[in-house]
């Protein structure tokens, strides 16, 4: 495994992250079609990890503490499955739901597991020029700092969402596959070289 953790002494593999950064991956949102109808109310009533409010909304909220995630289980037999760190993490989770509901008697399936969403975020550990950047990279850019502090990047090229802030923490998000996350670091990490500030 090249791919190391903040505050790892693993090395980063140079060859695929050149900025010498490899996003940690915080959250990871898949959905999964258990292909069967549930009763919601029953499965609140049964399972001891579910809350379920129907006039708030309308799905069960599961969590699992290993690995520590919460699922959205609709009464169609469709679920989401948030909070997982990996891919395989999150399948892994999305199996352990699909098994508590066929334990409660439920025929549940596990069809079309698909990851939706990766978020990554990393720390380029030097402040940057929100406002110059915004200026020369406009098509791509909205900041309005009166609204939010960070600077909203919509990348093209990989389809992805930069959340860039002055002290140089980068938040990632919109990504199918890990390395997209990654690519996407890599496109903008000139360009925050670019507009560092210099410290007075």
């Amino acid at each position: 495994m090249a791919d190391q953790v903040e505050g790892s002494s693993e090395p980063v593999d140079l060859s695929k992250h050149p900025s010498g950064i490899v996003p940690t991956l915080q959250n990871i949102v898949s959905t999964v079609n258990l292909d069967c109808k549930l009763d919601l109310k029953a499965i609140a009533l049964q399972a001891r990890n579910a809350e379920y409010n129907p006039k708030r909304f309308a799905a069960v909220i599961m969590r699992i503490r290993e690995p520590k995630t919460t699922a959205l289980i609709f009464a169609s037999g469709k679920m989401v499955c948030t909070g997982a760190k990996s891919e395989q993490q999150s399948k892994l989770a999305a199996r352990k739901y699909a098994r508590i509901i066929q334990k409660l008697g439920f025929p549940a399936k596990f069809k079309d597991f698909k990851i939706q969403n990766i978020v990554g975020s990393c720390d380029v550990k030097f402040p940057i020029r929100l406002e110059g950047l915004a200026y020369a990279h406009g098509a791509f850019s909205s900041y309005e700092p009166e609204l939010f502090p960070g600077l909203i990047y919509r990348m093209k090229q990989p389809k992805i969402v930069l959340l860039i802030f002055v002290s140089g923490k980068i938040v990632l998000t919109g990504a199918k596959v890990r390395e997209e996350t990654y690519t996407a670091f890599e496109n903008i990490f000139p360009v925050l070289s670019e507009f560092r500030k210099v410290q007075q």
